[in-house]
């Protein structure tokens, strides 16, 4: 990280548990990092990780169970609901998938338009129309389309109206969830490309939540890794792809295919499945998976510690790791 940068959104031991008929869930378990101004950080992981309720309770979507979200210094999660009303302004969501996140009966005017409705943003009409259109001009949306209903729309567009609905309000920090994850990949390029050039214009912070890592490496800053409710390495995203820290993420870079004819990688395959968040095991989550397990793996849960600046890494082993490769 920068450390001229400011930091914007600060997490620390955030917590959610969801009551379950068999137990407590542990989605996110006692996870901390922050965001500087201005930045991408990406959030990847498969399936169930937590990475998508991570990013819900960060803007008090979902409540927590604790911990705190700090902005701009404040934490959030301490806010009555009034003033968390006029938090939401500046902090805004797009969700994976754009047709269940917009009522289909409504046109893109309205669509676009019930944030500014619902915050009282204008005073007439013309105002509002004008801002609207404004809105549409920057996501890309074409004029012609303002009195069109979603499922007119093809997956970019509709995407296009979530983006411009947030950011109606003018926010500064924005989760993605998976927003491109639903798209061809030809429109995936697209919706990429315009939060790449959204966030060089107005300066926007954003969390890019995904499970694909060549569509995280293209719009990150830094990014990290979760399994299983916790954060097992966060790096910048150049030397987490040369040199991956922990085994998790070794494996799951591995699984990247090659688009070169000739050229193959290495593929480090995980042996069991990921295990239950209701009973997640004790030690090292990862440690049923790992091939580089020792009997301190399932007695300690490591830390999530700075290895080197920049880079840290929740492994009893990562030092090793490193000299393994060299280092």
């Amino acid at each position: 990280m920068n450390p001229n940068a400011k930091t914007i959104v600060e997490v620390n031991n955030l917590k959610k548990y969801f009551h379950t008929k068999k137990g407590m869930l542990h989605a996110v378990d006692d996870v901390s990092f922050a965001i500087n101004k201005g930045e991408t950080l990406g959030l990847v992981g498969e399936s169930g990780c937590g990475k998508s309720t991570l990013g819900r309770v960060m803007i008090r979507l979902l409540e927590a169970t604790s911990g705190e979200v700090k902005f701009w210094g404040n934490d959030i999660l301490k806010y009555s609901s009034s003033k968390m009303k006029e938090m939401r302004k500046r902090v805004q969501i797009v969700f994976q998938d754009p047709y269940s996140s917009l009522n289909p009966r409504l046109a893109v005017s309205e669509l676009i338009a019930e944030p500014l409705l619902v915050n009282k943003v204008f005073r007439s009409a013309s105002e509002r129309s004008k801002k609207i259109l404004e809105l549409m001009d920057t996501v890309g949306l074409a004029k012609r389309l303002v009195n069109s209903y979603p499922h007119e729309l093809d997956g970019g567009r509709r995407q296009r109206i979530g983006i411009a609905r947030s950011l109606a309000l003018s926010p500064e920090f924005i989760v993605l969830d998976e927003p491109v994850s639903a798209l061809d990949v030809c429109i995936q390029a697209q919706v990429l490309n315009l939060l790449n050039s959204l966030q060089k214009q107005f300066g926007y912070t954003y969390v890019f939540i995904s499970h694909n890592l060549s569509v995280v490496k293209h719009v990150s800053d830094r990014i990290a890794v979760m399994y299983l409710g916790k954060i097992v390495e966060m790096s910048d995203y150049q030397s987490l792809f040369k040199e991956p820290l922990h085994p998790y993420t070794q494996a799951l870079l591995s699984a990247i295919p090659i688009a070169r004819v000739g050229q193959k990688r290495d593929r480090l395959i995980l042996e069991g499945d990921v295990p239950s968040p209701i009973e997640p095991p004790e030690g090292c989550r990862f440690q049923g998976r790992c091939f580089y397990r020792q009997d301190i793996c399932k007695e300690k849960t490591p830390e999530l510690r700075e290895l080197e600046p920049g880079r840290s890494v929740a492994c009893h082993f990562a030092r090793q790791l490193v000299r393994t490769n060299g280092r």
